[in-house]
């Protein structure tokens, strides 16, 4: 796996307000959906590091709304990674519909001790899709 993902997203009703356009937050929804299948393409699931006693949360986040999305549009929404340390990692994360700029972010997420919720290294598997 490399350091960078795609994921193709469709624009539902749900998606959008009263006129139709995707309502700023869920642009954030969709981030976070290409950060957890990258992750899941590295083996690891939000649960199963759960489980494990390891919380991923978001530590800092920048976000720029270029263009509106709208109802029906199929957008992909890409996560790459800029960034890393022991206990946190910064993705630049875009969301395009074909070559045009709808939202653009840096996003740092930091892994936690679940019980502790203090700074913890990254699982191993974590660590081995960085250097593939």
């Amino acid at each position: 796996m490399s350091v960078s993902f795609s994921l193709p997203v469709r624009v539902y009703m749900e998606d959008t307000d009263a006129g139709g356009i995707v309502y700023y937050v869920n642009y954030l929804k969709f981030m976070e959906r290409a950060r957890s299948e990258w992750l899941r393409e590295l083996g690891l699931d939000q649960q199963t590091l759960l489980d494990e006693g390891t919380q991923l949360v978001v530590y800092r986040l920048a976000c720029h709304y270029a263009k509106p999305a709208r109802l029906d549009e199929a957008l992909s929404v890409t996560a790459r990674i800029t960034e890393t340390g022991r206990c946190r990692v910064t993705f630049e994360q875009r969301v395009e519909r074909g070559e045009e700029l709808l939202c653009s972010a840096t996003v740092e997420i930091a892994c936690l001790d679940a019980k502790r919720l203090r700074p913890k290294a990254w699982p191993a598997a974590f660590q081995a899709g960085l250097t593939t």
